[in-house]
């Protein structure tokens, strides 16, 4: 049989037909690129809203309600030069608040307005036990609105004034708790530079039990280790001779701790005069002394603390973390173990151990109903079992307090760890470690635990869970959208087809939004309550 042979034309259709088919097999490997670029683009923004950080701060942001419709006043708790601080009820779950209402006509200099919203950016980073808790901020036309508890305590300044000085045993529970607060401060490079008795309030009216809250940051800032402050601010008789001279670090805090202790040890300032003149020179001269009547019976440690915090050299004066470490501070709240009730311990412990998800929205959720929405009341017995837990006073729970804390509990609650050996709990310690640790930074933070411990019953109720609702339904529409999860979280880098992702692992009707069943049904799930 002979071959068969092809003509011109037909062969040209031929190559017509395989250059056809190769420039559509073509066409296709850069469609499949194109979605496989699309896969990995879509890969990577889920990763970097999996890892994003959760954090208290990020649920403030200055939102669009409105004072009466959120709130009722009740009454003036005191007056300032910029506004007033007024008592206030939600109209919605009870709760009882502080609202610092600061009025826009004191508030026209450019500086002052960046001093005010650099106060509520460094409140929305810190988490600590012994710093005032900013839950939300918000402005009209008139006036801009700080809303915080209430601390009904008073100032430190008033309970200096009433007792004349204090006993050591209780100056060192006080400046323990200023000098916690500090070290957390400074960890975070954050430097308060106004300390003093006036800005430090007692959490309730219990003198047993005296907790501090450091509030007014208005002249706080953020610090670099490498480089000096110039601003010449503070209080006469607080401010640090470093502060004067124009060239100073974050240390300048330690000084004004150092005056505090002074003070509570003996009622009276180490730089006295009798204007502010006077007792500027009196500062920078650095000169004081113990040679005091109230000083003849105070001990030798505690005078060495106060020695390390007014040295006048800023390089040789002790830091936070070792005036916290002091011996005389160590010595003087040894046996501060307050008593912990065992039923709250129990359920804590529970919550703590059932803490298991993954689900970014549910735990951003969650994390804002256990810092925002709890009150000083009711946390209170957790408030004890952390510092309980938290063994150098820093006002964080690292691994080892972890580990240490967590054996220390179990056998209060009456649990035999005999049969568990070291490598059993750590196990556990860091099974817990890597759950609740929501702003991933090693450390178990105050709103974390208070987070996963606290009673699911009580945060789980219905007035909390619609005010969650409403703070990720920014438009009030009854729904929570992709772009309104987008706002929360503020990641420029997740895109639209991440965030519909993340709200299919909720949305059970499938029509793209978050309704308030599907938000609470989310809640409840994930505690199993």
């Amino acid at each position: 049989m002979g071959q068969e042979i092809s003509t011109p034309n037909e062969t040209r259709n031929e190559e017509s037909k395989g250059s056809y088919k190769k420039n559509l097999k073509g066409s296709n490997a850069k469609g499949d690129q194109k979605e496989n670029n699309l896969q990995m683009s879509k890969k990577i923004a889920q990763n970097s809203f999996n890892s994003s950080k959760l954090r208290p701060g990020m649920f403030i942001q200055n939102s669009n309600v409105v004072f009466n419709e959120q709130y009722k006043g009740i009454k003036i708790l005191g007056k300032g030069s910029f506004g007033e601080v007024i008592l206030s009820r939600d109209k919605h779950t009870g709760h009882e608040y502080a609202i610092k209402v600061i009025s826009k006509k004191h508030v026209k200099r450019k500086t002052d307005k960046q001093s005010l919203l650099r106060e509520v950016e460094l409140l929305k980073m810190l988490d600590h036990i012994n710093i005032m808790k900013l839950y939300e901020f918000f402005e009209d036309n008139n006036y801009y609105y700080l809303v915080s508890d209430v601390y009904s305590g008073g100032e430190l300044f008033d309970e200096i004034i009433s007792r004349k000085r204090f006993y050591e045993v209780d100056a060192a529970r006080i400046i323990k708790q200023v000098l916690s607060g500090i070290t957390y401060m400074h960890k975070n490079n954050v430097v308060h530079r106004d300390l003093k008795p006036e800005n430090i309030l007692l959490e309730t009216k219990n003198k047993e039990d005296m907790i501090i809250k450091i509030i007014d940051f208005g002249l706080s800032t953020h610090f670099e280790y490498s480089k000096k402050m110039k601003d010449k601010i503070g209080t006469a008789y607080y401010i640090a001779p470093d502060v004067l001279h124009g060239t100073y670090d974050e240390k300048c805090d330690i000084w004004s701790c150092g005056v505090i202790l002074y003070i509570l040890l003996s009622g009276c300032p180490p730089f006295n005069g009798s204007n502010e003149y006077d007792i500027l020179k009196k500062v920078e001269t650095g000169k004081y002394t113990f040679d005091l009547p109230q000083f003849k019976k105070i001990s030798d440690k505690a005078k060495d603390l106060i020695r390390k915090m007014l040295m006048y050299t800023s390089a040789v004066r002790i830091s936070a973390r070792d005036a916290l470490e002091h011996e005389w501070i160590r010595l003087m709240t040894s046996k501060d173990n307050v008593s912990i009730d065992i039923p709250s311990l129990e359920l804590s412990i529970t919550n703590i151990r059932q803490f298991q998800s993954t689900q970014k929205l549910a735990q951003a959720a969650l994390l804002y109903m256990g810092s925002k929405l709890t009150t000083i009341d009711e946390t209170k017995e957790l408030t004890k079992i952390f510092k309980r837990m938290d063994k150098n006073g820093d006002g964080q729970l690292d691994r080892n307090e972890l580990i240490i804390g967590y054996k220390e509990l179990l056998k209060l609650k009456g649990e035999d760890t005999s049969d568990l050996d070291n490598a059993a709990i750590e196990y556990e310690v860091d099974q817990i470690l890597s759950s609740i640790d929501l702003d991933q930074n090693g450390y178990i933070e105050y709103s974390e635990f208070l987070t996963v411990s606290i009673d699911r019953k009580l945060l789980l109720s219905t007035e909390r869970l619609e005010k969650a609702f409403k703070l990720f339904d920014k438009d009030g529409s009854g729904k929570i959208s992709a772009n309104e999860l987008a706002q929360l979280f503020g990641l420029s880098d997740v895109g639209p087809e991440c965030w519909k992702t993340v709200l299919k692992e909720v949305d059970q009707n499938n029509d793209g939004e978050i309704d308030f069943k599907e938000f609470r049904d989310m809640l409840v799930k994930m505690c199993n309550y």
